[in-house]
């Protein structure tokens, strides 16, 4: 038996390891297995690296099609299906994906670095919670074991997000020879938030990162309160390096998908939904798009717009709100009351405000990314204004995209705002009457300021696109 000290290991170069992977597939009546491909910064990434890189993307399955695409092909998914990357999904038991993913990552995690209890409440750390950490940790082993199974010697593996905190210390115990990376996309809690997690499960996650060789944040605050976090519970960060890699939009494909032909044609639609104003001339647009996730804080958004509509009045008839509120986590009880209560307010304010010729809020809630780069384009004002996120891309696409340029009004709770805030109309986010008058102030803006400000801001949110971002954590571990 060859010892692992001395094995010598056969495999992948590169290895990206995330929750999602780049394609899921689709079961369709009959048998018939149908693959849908993803985009985003990883899979322009991994382009990025050219064909002649050996590369590997592990991921899990999520549905009954993707299981099934696992059971079909052994999990090592076909490169037709993949656009031509090496992807093996892991089909890992859907009651420990149930309670990894849902209980743990998007109840807990999420929650804490989110902050986002209502802590008189909860959390309440019992027995079910400690059920469900042990899925989670047995979901972490799965992804380890398969990129140590999947590495070369001495590979670079970049692991993704909150999901699998715990992978780079297990992955290190297993394979001590290979370069790990860690990339949080959510903000990271204060020390005095973090603390709120059992005082064992705060150190074992912390440890878990803290196998890797480096880590990386969406902004210098996020750094700095994860290292906050280990100096309070760790003693310190120990030779792991922490890096800012703050995630930009892609100008080139953004300004290229948005002037096609099914772009234009709901354009079109939206005009009709916004119509023009008593006086003939075209109405202003506030727009935003996000998921009905709990920090993107669209109520307040619903309630500081109805509160700009009843401070000033004359901006009735004269604006639309183009709110795209699409449903996330609907497996979630809290989240489905919240989607609800989105289209709750947004009716009310249309029955408290509108006439027969004008609707204040146009309300999408089917996901559409063609309806939704229509929007960019048609966009004066931009409303992002989440309790707490760890970058928010739409606050850097908007500018990207608008037609006439568009004025940014910008939660400082947002990693976004690190880049982009001297250039936008900061707000609090829980303050309604401030984000009114912000809305004010932006649809009020004169056009040569409006300008000068849209390309700033379009400048700074394209500094660093996707593959690049990507490019440059793999060379920070492999320089």
């Amino acid at each position: 038996m060859v010892s692992e000290r001395n094995a010598v290991h056969t495999g992948a170069e590169v290895l990206v390891a995330s929750n999602r992977g780049p394609v899921s597939y689709a079961l369709e009546e009959g048998g018939t297995l149908t693959a849908k491909r993803g985009g985003g910064g990883l899979v322009s990434g991994l382009s990025a690296i050219g064909p002649d890189t050996d590369a590997v993307w592990v991921c899990a399955a999520l549905g009954d099609g993707d299981r099934e695409a696992v059971r079909r092909s052994g999990g090592k998914l076909d490169p037709s299906d993949t656009g031509g990357q090496r992807v093996r999904m892991l089909d890992i038991p859907p009651d420990v994906h149930h309670d990894a993913y849902n209980g743990i990552a998007n109840s807990v995690l999420w929650f804490v670095h989110h902050m986002l209890y209502q802590t008189p409440l909860e959390p309440v750390f019992g027995a079910e919670f400690r059920a469900q950490w042990t899925s989670y940790e047995a979901y972490n082993r799965a992804f380890a074991q398969a990129l140590a199974d999947e590495a070369a010697e001495g590979a670079a593996v970049l692991v993704q997000d909150y999901h699998l905190t715990l992978v780079p210390g297990l992955l290190r115990a297993l394979r001590p020879d290979v370069r790990i990376a860690h990339f949080s996309h959510t903000p990271w809690a204060p020390p005095e938030y973090f603390r709120m997690l059992p005082d064992d499960i705060a150190e074992q996650l912390l440890r878990g990162m803290l196998g890797a060789d480096q880590l990386g944040f969406l902004t210098h605050r996020w750094a700095d309160a994860f290292g906050a976090c280990c100096a309070a519970v760790t003693g310190g960060t120990g030779g792991t390096r922490l890096g800012v890699h703050g995630l930009g939009a892609d100008a080139e494909f953004l300004q290229e998908r948005a002037h096609r032909a099914d772009v234009a044609e709901r354009k079109a639609a939206l005009h009709q939904e916004i119509g023009t104003g008593p006086d003939g001339t075209a109405r202003r647009t506030i727009v935003r798009v996000d998921r009905t996730e709990l920090s993107k804080n669209i109520v307040r958004g619903l309630l500081a717009y109805r509160q700009l509509l009843v401070d000033r009045p004359t901006w009735r008839e004269r604006v639309v709100h183009l709110a795209f509120a699409y449903p996330s986590r609907q497996d979630l009880a809290v989240y489905r009351e919240y989607t609800a209560e989105v289209g709750r307010l947004a009716e009310e304010i249309n029955a408290e405000f509108g006439t027969a010729g004008w609707r204040p809020v146009v309300l999408h809630v089917k996901d559409d990314f063609a309806r939704s780069l229509a929007a960019y384009r048609l966009a004066d004002v931009a409303l992002v204004n989440p309790i707490r996120d760890g970058m928010n891309l739409v606050a850097k696409e908007i500018p990207v995209v608008s037609d006439r340029g568009c004025a940014l009004v910008l939660s400082r709770e947002a990693g976004a705002h690190e880049e982009l805030g001297a250039d936008a109309l900061t707000v609090n986010p829980f303050d309604v009457s401030g984000t009114a008058q912000a809305l004010h102030e932006a649809l009020s803006m004169d056009t040569t300021e409006r300008d000068r400000r849209t390309e700033r801001l379009t400048a700074a949110a394209t500094a660093l696109p996707p593959a690049q971002w990507f490019l440059r954590q793999l060379r920070a571990l492999t320089g």
